[in-house]
């Protein structure tokens, strides 16, 4: 059981201006925080006697489109020491940028290039801010809920050129329109799979 009260007392005035929310869920922390905050209340919470979530888990992020802070970005920490997780939510808007936390967990550094190449979020201070699922001419970032699911280039090798050649998506076969009646709707259509008489 996550002693909520335990946990705030151990966060200095700093950073709990910062914390917009502090919740437990199924034995988790849930902190929703200022994105300007999350590289100092990231050190914090690996360093912070009481807290020790010197495990960075997994970042990842969410999109909706709907809202004005389009994204948001989750970090997962882990307290081996405490025996605690911690979930920290972050909110930007489309095109804002926020602080790479590779300074504070070595580890963020693949994790928020998997973020930049699937959603196009920029982390300011990254080492090495680079595509590292999609190729490097790739257009767009596939899980936005924008990105159309056919894509925008489609890529094939060419015999003659003896090359790769990317080319814009082009549906050369329409849809297939199924209008005939399958043999469980009409077992009759297919008379010549009847077992034969063997009497006759």
């Amino acid at each position: 059981m996550v002693d909520l009260s335990r946990f705030e007392s151990n966060l200095d005035q700093t950073y709990s201006e910062a914390i917009l929310s502090i919740q437990e869920n199924n034995d988790h922390i849930l902190l929703e925080t200022l994105p300007s905050a999350i590289v100092k209340l990231a050190t914090h919470l690996k360093s912070k006697k009481g807290f020790l979530f010197n495990t960075l888990i997994d970042i990842t992020a969410i999109d909706f489109p709907a809202r004005e802070q389009r994204f948001d970005i989750v970090y997962h920490f882990l307290s081996m020491t405490e025996n605690q997780r911690c979930r920290v939510t972050t909110s930007i808007a489309d095109g804002e940028e926020i602080s790479s936390i590779t300074s504070v967990f070595e580890c963020a550094n693949w994790f928020e290039r998997e973020i930049f190449d699937l959603f196009g979020i920029k982390f300011t201070s990254h080492p090495d801010l680079r595509r590292i699922l999609t190729d490097y001419g790739f257009e767009g970032h596939p899980l936005r809920k924008d990105f159309p699911t056919t894509g925008f280039l489609e890529v094939r090798y060419d015999e003659v050129e003896k090359r790769v050649i990317y080319e814009p998506t082009a549906l050369t076969q329409g849809y297939r329109d199924f209008d005939f009646l399958s043999p469980w709707d009409n077992p009759h259509v297919y008379t010549d799979t009847e077992p034969k008489n063997k009497n006759k």
